[in-house]
């Protein structure tokens, strides 16, 4: 009795008709309001009677929200794999993971050839077939980044690029009935898609060990390969199954005859997925009431009752490719259910997608994708199980420190946790999950005239910033992000979800404002936000051949300056030939355009002026400045922090001798003081508040950047870790002062004894 560990699916096979010319659509609807989960269509580009069938899915993906969506099956002789490859992942894509692919060798050749096809031989059908999986296959791996060379007779691509990568790994069903296509099936197939009304008694059972044996034969585990089902007939009225069994042909009979037809089709075949062909809105409704749920139930109960349990959890099977590129050390068979769907391993399609960050190349051997706090629950679990890999939580990806991804180890991703809702207009409270990004925040909290300062790009996700510090553009008059927490939802290294705020867990809130990463995955932050209207937003462009004065005037200028004003500086490497150009961005917290030019005036006058621009612009609209995509960054990204009192002369002839060395080619001070000194430097573990500036660089080598900054030490009064790289163990001493890291090390102890959140600037516990 074979049985290949699928849950149960069920689909409808629509006809795409043009007239009506909504009817397809409106069957496709109705079978996701239905509780189908998925809607096929059939493929004859020839038909004019038909819509186009991926024009069809294409308007189905977009009026749906759930169901899967596949091609019943996709005729592949007037498909061009290399293009039916990238339609398939832009589809995929725009519909978050709901397409599936059935594809058939061709029929109906003189209709084919009619519309510019060749014709081909039964044999040469099928290795045309094998061909274009692997076209399709090659296009969607983009973890190999050397061109594409596939395909053979029939198909072929030469240097192609590869890419676009679907949300999800498309499975190939293929329509399969003849020998050398059933072990086709077996060596390349995902799933196997035939019609029950063109098979004779035995068909499913010999098809079946057919494609057992050659994916055998393959290196391949059967289990890979998903047994779908197209049904069709009548479903007539009345409870009882007829004394005759099902015996071939169309199924008709009342529900009863189904029920049992199905189950044993299930329990006896291998059966993982069954598509209804109907049209008939009366019989879509009565199969989704009547013989769905039935058959759910009693195969499941056969199914024990032979001792074998499929509990609705499909774990994936992957082939021995995808096996051979895990990790060691990952026991990925232990991952919990609530995980299984959304983990991605090395040699999943997604993998390319999530494996890196914004400036660091990871190869991390799981991300877990959670959706909720139970799901952070069960990962970090996970991550205590394995207390010798690898540990890195993400929240958007941007994180200059790199600390978010991995090489080998387990990442926990919590993008998919980005709510963003309103408490209490009247005390301006809202609550932001993780994986929000600073854009989407700024846009939402636009709508009610509130702004709250967070960085300087709308890219970076909440959770990050808002558990180090929040160096952004309103920073000088409100403050960092951290300083605008009222409370916050974390899990523990335990897997305790509690609440802390300055009354309950203060010890903890007291941590999490600057050193969060060491204590918790914070999976809800509660925030007070601030009024704030247009701003003035400057771009202004220095010659700053005299670049030590230039930077001690730029100092002086911005410490003396009212807080509503805050201002960025922006320098690259020595350009032989060419003077230095710094760059100065300032918003000005004002409306108003004569205070906008009366705070930028003492700025303009800092060194001679090559180029302006001054706008008056929405806040949100300063942080709308990230391109979308996915993180694909390459290497180890070496930056160094520090952060200064003030723009000394000293300290300015050093970092013009420090540009002038062609070790940085980017250099940045960010202005800070203001309100962010206001605030007791024992409120919070970002404790270095004295400090007016914070600067970074970045270089091509990291030991000799290392060896100029550690030259640069006596000037700092500490550093910014969000910004940091270096982790040598003194890195954490300059960030937190000694009374403030001798409370953050006992605190360690009391919340994360194991030291579970460890790969990041850690706190060794006391």
């Amino acid at each position: 009795m074979p049985h290949y560990g699928h849950a149960l699916r069920f689909g409808t096979f629509v006809t795409p008709l043009n007239s009506p010319v909504a009817a397809a659509v409106d069957r496709a609807i109705l079978s996701e309001e239905l509780g189908y989960d998925l809607v096929t269509l059939q493929d004859h580009p020839y038909q004019p009677s038909f819509h186009d069938t991926w024009t069809l899915l294409t308007w189905i993906a977009a009026r749906t929200d759930r169901i899967h969506l596949a091609p019943n099956v996709l005729n592949l002789p007037l498909r061009q794999p290399a293009v039916l490859a990238r339609s398939a992942a832009s589809l995929d894509l725009l519909s978050g993971g709901r397409l599936d692919l059935g594809l058939g060798a061709g029929a109906f050749w003189d209709a084919i050839v009619a519309m510019g096809g060749s014709r081909l031989t039964p044999g040469q059908a099928v290795d045309a077939l094998g061909e274009a999986i692997d076209v399709i296959r090659g296009i969607w791996d983009v973890s190999d980044r050397a061109p594409l060379h596939a395909g053979g007779e029939h198909h072929r691509v030469d240097g192609a690029k590869r890419g676009p990568a679907p949300a999800h790994d498309i499975p190939l069903w293929i329509g399969a009935y003849k020998p050398r296509m059933l072990r086709l099936t077996g060596r390349k197939g995902d799933g196997w898609l035939p019609s029950l009304s063109y098979l004779q008694p035995g068909d499913l059972t010999r098809g079946n060990a057919a494609i057992d044996e050659a994916a055998r034969a393959a290196g391949r585990d059967p289990r890979e390969i998903r047994r779908l089902l197209n049904i069709g007939g009548r479903l007539t009225v009345g409870g009882g199954a007829p004394t005759a069994p099902y015996s071939g042909g169309p199924l008709e009979g009342p529900s009863g005859f189904w029920i049992d037809t199905l189950v044993e089709l299930v329990v006896e075949e291998g059966i993982g997925t069954f598509i209804l062909g109907s049209d008939d809105e009366g019989q879509l409704r009565r199969f989704a009431d009547e013989v769905m749920p039935a058959v759910r139930e009693q195969a499941d109960l056969a199914l024990r009752a032979s001792g074998i349990a499929v509990d609705g959890v499909e774990r994936p099977v992957r082939n021995s490719i995808s096996l051979a590129k895990r990790r060691g050390g990952i026991d990925y068979d232990s991952l919990p259910d609530s995980l299984v769907a959304r983990a991605v391993e090395p040699g999943d399609a997604g993998f390319a997608r999530v494996r890196s960050t914004y400036l660091r190349g990871g190869s991390p051997g799981i991300v877990l994708r959670v959706r909720s706090v139970e799901e952070v629950v069960d990962a970090l679990g996970f991550a205590r199980a394995h207390p010798e890999v690898a540990f890195a939580v993400r929240s958007g990806g941007h994180g200059i420190s790199g600390r978010s991804t991995n090489d080998g180890g387990i990442v926990l991703d919590l993008s998919a946790l980005d709510t963003i809702e309103v408490l209490d207009e009247s005390t301006r409270r809202v609550r932001i999950g993780p994986g929000a990004r600073w854009m989407d925040v700024a846009a939402e909290l636009a709508a009610h005239g509130w702004a709250l300062s967070s960085g300087d790009y709308g890219g970076v996700g909440v959770g990050g910033l808002a558990t180090a510090g929040g160096v952004g553009w309103l920073v000088r008059e409100h403050g960092l992000t951290i300083d605008h927490l009222r409370a916050v939802e974390i899990v523990l290294a335990s897997g305790e979800v509690v609440r802390a705020s300055d009354t309950e867990n203060s010890e903890l809130f007291w941590a999490v404002r600057g050193a969060g990463a060491n204590f918790g995955v914070v999976v809800a932050f509660e925030f007070e936000v601030d009024e704030v209207g247009e701003v003035g937003w400057a771009q202004l462009a220095f010659d700053a051949s005299d670049t030590t004065g230039f930077l001690e005037r730029w100092g002086r200028t911005v410490e003396g300056a009212p807080r509503d004003l805050t201002s960025f500086l922006l320098m690259g490497g020595s350009r032989p030939g060419r003077p230095p150009v710094a760059q100065v961005m300032a918003v000005v917290d004002s409306s108003d355009p004569a205070v906008i030019v009366e705070r930028l005036q003492p700025l303009a006058e800092t060194a001679p002026l090559v180029d302006q621009s001054v706008q008056l612009v929405p806040y949100a609209a300063l942080m709308a400045n990230a391109q979308g995509g996915d993180h694909d960054a390459q290497g180890e990204p070496a930056a160094r922090s520090g952060l200064v009192e003030h723009i000394t002369p000293e300290f300015a002839a050093a970092i013009a001798r420090l540009l002038e060395s062609g070790a940085v080619y980017f250099f940045q001070i960010r202005s800070v003081g203001g309100a962010v000194s206001d605030v007791d430097p024992s409120a919070t573990a970002y404790a270095n508040r004295s400090a007016n500036f914070s600067v970074i660089a970045f270089g091509s080598d990291r030991s000799r950047l290392d060896a100029l900054w550690d030259e640069l030490a006596p000037h700092f009064s500490g550093l910014y870790l969000s910004f940091e790289t270096d982790l040598r163990p003194e890195r954490v001493a300059d960030a937190f002062p000694p009374a403030t890291l001798a409370r953050l090390r006992t605190l360690k102890a009391r919340y994360d004894p194991a030291n579970l959140f460890r790969d990041n600037f850690n706190l060794t516990p006391r």
